[in-house]
């Protein structure tokens, strides 16, 4: 369930294996393949996209990034990723380009993808131990489907129907929303720093970022109901200067804005991520703040487990790997909500007018940018955690 980079990335894995798989979005295919998302893939992922086949494109157009740069007190601090984890880095590569990948490799493999399906239900997927198969009801075209099958792997997304299938009581839900947004804009001019910026500042947080040569992508601090319309360009680019600003030669370069919007922040898990013969991957499972980079990475963590607790299942008929999937995962998953919310924390302005927080936090900046030790936690975390279960 889910045309996503979960749903994709998954069918794409169990074909690898022999597996079967049919893949339902209610979206369009052309909606799916375009909708701008953040792109930042940590070195597992890479790994994975160019063993499997799919990396071909990744590697021709992808910005390999060996760093990052943390700023404050108008001072720049880069992290050396190379240095610091053995040659490992991170790679700039839009979501919606990792789709089109996946979209092109299951179509010439034959596989089947449903897209702007209605009236979705699932069934009898709760039992794991039952004879009745689980089946997924939709309608395509006008016409009624019903397929019935071995399990259902709900990567369909924080909105998605699977999660709320689930009977009552099952599932717990842990949430924290934040006190601000994010208002994020698309520019056509070249980036100003060939590695990301992450700039605390007393007027809030701020972050250089890119998507190719000619475009970057920023991000300012805001409220989470910032009327955007209250941001004309030269507004935005005035406190992008502000809170980027240096005491060297450094510069911003500006370009005509091409999307802006505002984003809010949260953090969510469930637990578990399964119920019967359904498992949940990918936002339907979990949220992480965009500040450490890691939503894609995390919903690809995932459905490598699961393939690979499927292909054990129809190998052997084990079992094992399938039940431990949720606590697999979970183990990552919540690393990486620490991480986020870290990262989170330390660089954004939570009270404008709570003077410890900010000090503590100029000290934790210190502290992070002069301590090896620190710099290596923040290195491996953001490179990403194994991948290896």
């Amino acid at each position: 369930m889910g045309a996503g980079p979960a749903g994709l990335m998954l069918s794409h894995l169990l074909h690898l294996q022999g597996i079967e798989s049919i893949v339902i979005e209610n979206r369009s295919r052309q909606y799916v393949e375009e909708r701008v998302r953040a792109g930042v893939l940590e070195q597992g992922t890479v790994d994975l996209m160019v063993e499997t086949g799919v990396g071909e494109r990744l590697k021709e157009e992808g910005l390999v990034h060996y760093g990052v740069n943390l700023r404050f007190g108008r001072c720049t601090h880069r992290i050396d990723f190379a240095e610091l984890t053995g040659g490992k880095g991170i790679t700039i590569y839009a979501q919606h380009e990792v789709i089109k990948d996946l979209n092109k490799a299951r179509r010439e493999a034959g596989g089947q993808i449903f897209y702007e399906v209605e009236d979705v239900s699932v069934h009898d997927f709760a039992d794991a131990s039952s004879a009745t198969k689980p089946s997924i009801r939709f309608r395509n075209g006008g016409e009624p489907y019903e397929l019935s099958c071995d399990f259902i792997a709900g990567c369909d997304g924080f909105h998605g129907i699977c999660r709320p299938s689930v009977p009552s009581g099952v599932l717990t839900l842990f949430d924290r929303t934040y006190p601000f947004g994010w208002l994020g804009i698309l520019a056509d001019a070249a980036p100003s720093c060939d590695e990301l910026i992450y700039s605390y500042h007393e007027r809030g947080f701020a972050l250089l970022s890119m998507r190719s040569p000619q475009v970057s992508r920023l991000y300012l601090q805001c409220s989470p109901d910032e009327d955007i319309n209250k941001w004309p360009d030269a507004k935005i680019w005035e406190e992008l200067h502000r809170r980027l600003a240096t005491d060297n030669a450094w510069k911003l370069t500006e370009g005509p804005i091409t999307q802006k919007g505002v984003t809010g922040m949260r953090s969510f898990v469930v637990e578990p991520m399964q119920c019967g013969n359904m498992f949940l991957a990918g936002d339907a499972a979990h949220i992480v703040p965009p500040t450490g980079a890691k939503g894609l990475n995390l919903a690809v963590a995932d459905v490598r487990v699961l393939a690979r607790a499927l292909e054990e299942f129809y190998k052997s008929g084990r079992r094992q790997r399938l039940d431990e999937y949720s606590a697999t995962c979970l183990r990552r998953v919540w690393k990486v909500q620490r991480f986020s919310w870290w990262m989170t924390a330390m660089l954004h302005l939570f009270d404008s007018d709570n003077q410890f927080d900010q000090r503590r936090q100029l000290a934790e900046l210190d502290y992070v940018t002069s301590s090896r030790a620190a710099s290596q936690s923040l290195a491996e975390n953001y490179v990403g955690l194994p991948m290896d279960f």
